[in-house]
């Protein structure tokens, strides 16, 4: 009985004929995704539940007054929806400051943290750098944290972020690249000892 199931786009027609069950089954299909993806950015539980719950009721909307014409591609929307939200918030926020350098280094900080099986004070040192570091990312222009958190925290493709941050990827690279730059600079600036 292996029943495939359902497609997103069957469920949406069924809601839209009245069967309200269809719309659950769809949220609940989606749901640890997208609110894994606001909790992941904005690392607040209340806030991540208010923007999730405007996310569906944005969804539910749109979908009631027949805008919704992505067939097929019902998570993607949903997602940009919720990004779109975050976004918001932090722009209502305004209070991410940006750091400017003319450094051109590469090297990607995340690949230098080498965590092996350490003792408890290893553990602790290294705990403390990762703390760090969110602390950094949290200060880093929107855009540049966006990516970066996409990137080493969603593992996604740039080809993704891209198609989901509504940017070129040679646009969502160049984010990457400064977000790094940027990161690399604060610990510096802030002799965080990250071993490179």
């Amino acid at each position: 009985m292996n029943a495939s199931p359902v497609s997103d786009q069957v469920l949406i027609n069924r809601y839209l004929s009245g069967d309200h069950y269809s719309l659950e089954e769809l949220i609940d299909r989606h749901k640890s995704r997208v609110y894994a993806y606001i909790l992941m950015v904005v690392k607040d539980r209340y806030l991540a539940d208010d923007i999730f719950q405007e996310t569906f009721i944005k969804v539910i909307n749109t979908l009631r007054s027949g805008l919704y014409k992505e067939e097929g591609k019902f998570i993607q929307w949903v997602m940009r929806i919720a990004h779109n939200l975050v976004i918001d918030y932090f722009r209502k926020l305004n209070r991410i400051p940006f750091v400017d350098t003319q450094s051109d280094e590469h090297d990607d900080i995340f690949d230098t943290l080498h965590l092996t099986e350490a003792s408890a004070e290893d553990k602790m040192i290294n705990e403390q750098i990762y703390d760090d570091i969110r602390h950094l990312i949290n200060l880093l222009p929107p855009e540049q944290k966006e990516v970066l958190l996409m990137r080493h925290y969603s593992d996604m493709s740039f080809k993704d972020i891209a198609e989901l941050t509504d940017v070129s990827i040679n646009t969502a690279l160049g984010r990457m690249r400064y977000a790094l730059i940027n990161l690399r600079k604060m610990i510096k600036d802030r002799d965080i000892s990250v071993s490179f």
